[in-house]
């Protein structure tokens, strides 16, 4: 572009543009390049006979990622892992590949495609699209699903240490962390927090893969794994009820449903721990802007995120160093620790409610999706 060319005019073009570079990083990812550029650099004919590619076809992809920095590419057409490049390898501790992989899917792809739809309508555009939602899409694709759980498991564990560090977990007995997931975050919490024994509750299908995260982090001995849906019911026994990055993904009938059912769960002694983000000022903080967008056109939502400072949302504040830290809200049950590979408990719908829940209706946001 014309080295004239207005800033403002660069950006714009290049913010319209971004779908470029996000399917080249899908396409490298499902090739598995980073995984072949892990041990040595290597030419894009080794790299094109290993993937089944068109040589140069795939040179021209690797070419245009060295250039905003994945890769790097020596004068020879050969082809090394950069510092940014690393976290594409599935075996990396934060991989990104299936982060990219989810971000990048064609289901993903088809409902921000139909944006315009959810802003002219106010419905879900992935419903629209896709016959289903996000959540009914994943559970009818499990290879999906699956990708999905690892990059949550990603995403949470980038984001769990500044949680541990701003809440102490160690005060209480047992910690259910609900829809956790593979267990990412309630591993971490246990490996913190000896004397800590947990309560992982989430659907069959997902509790599936958590054995390999808790054996992995030694807590397997210390976390009974529940089955079931929070919209039916919640285990009881717990002193702390943890949901991490859980309401933003449901409107408000939806988001109270789940409250109540922790509610109905909790002694009054209990306390419910809520991590989410909240929706910035105005001009600023666009990663929880545009998953408010997300939540338009994808999972269940078409009701706006809340601001800072309204609703359940948690406000951020700053320690002495000047880092934003989240405050944790919390607000007024304990199982036999279930070890890995044993038979999972499936929690029964509880039949009426048993407290009110104050200003359960409002909504909680955050910046970026679930990772558990």
């Amino acid at each position: 572009m014309a080295d004239s060319a207005p800033k403002e005019f660069v950006d714009l073009v290049a913010i319209s543009r971004g779908y470029q570079r996000s399917q080249a990083l899908r396409v490298a990812a499902e090739l598995g390049i980073a995984d072949l550029l892990s041990g040595s650099p290597r030419s894009v004919g080794e790299l094109a006979a290993t993937t089944r590619s068109h040589q140069a076809a795939l040179y021209r992809l690797l070419r245009a990622l060295s250039a905003i920095g994945v890769f790097h590419e020596d004068s020879g057409h050969r082809f090394a892992l950069t510092a940014m490049g690393e976290y594409l390898r599935t075996d990396h501790a934060l991989s990104v590949d299936p982060v990219i992989r989810m971000f990048c899917a064609d289901y993903e792809w088809r409902a921000w495609g139909d944006l315009l739809h959810s802003v002219q309508t106010g419905e879900n555009a992935a419903v629209h699209v896709l016959g289903m939602d996000i959540w009914e899409y994943r559970h009818e694709h499990p290879g999906h699903g699956r990708i999905f759980d690892a990059a949550m498991r990603t995403l949470s564990g980038i984001t769990t240490p500044d949680i541990l560090s701003a809440y102490d977990f160690g005060r209480y007995r047992v910690v259910a962390d609900i829809g956790g997931g593979t267990g990412t975050m309630l591993a971490s919490i246990l490996a913190s927090h000896p004397g800590v024994r947990g309560i992982l509750f989430d659907q069959a299908h997902v509790v599936a893969h958590a054995d390999p995260v808790l054996e992995a982090a030694g807590v397997a001995n210390r976390v009974e794994v529940v089955t079931g849906d929070f919209f039916q019911a919640v285990p009881r026994g717990a002193d702390a009820y943890l949901l991490r990055r859980i309401l933003h993904d449901w409107p408000d009938d939806r988001a109270t449903q789940i409250l109540r059912r922790v509610h109905q769960a909790m002694t009054p002694e209990a306390r419910l721990v809520i991590v989410d983000a909240v929706i910035g000022p105005p001009n600023h903080d666009p990663l929880a802007k545009f998953l408010d967008l997300m939540m338009l056109s994808q999972p269940a939502v078409t009701n706006a995120l809340s601001p800072s400072g309204s609703g359940c949302s948690l406000p951020l504040s700053s320690d002495s160093s000047g880092r934003r830290r989240r405050r944790q809200t919390v607000r007024s049950s304990r199982q036999q620790p279930r070890r890995a590979g044993r038979p999972l408990r499936a929690v029964e719908p509880c039949t009426a409610l048993s407290r009110s829940v104050p200003a359960a209706g409002r909504r909680c946001s955050r910046g970026s999706d679930s990772d558990r």
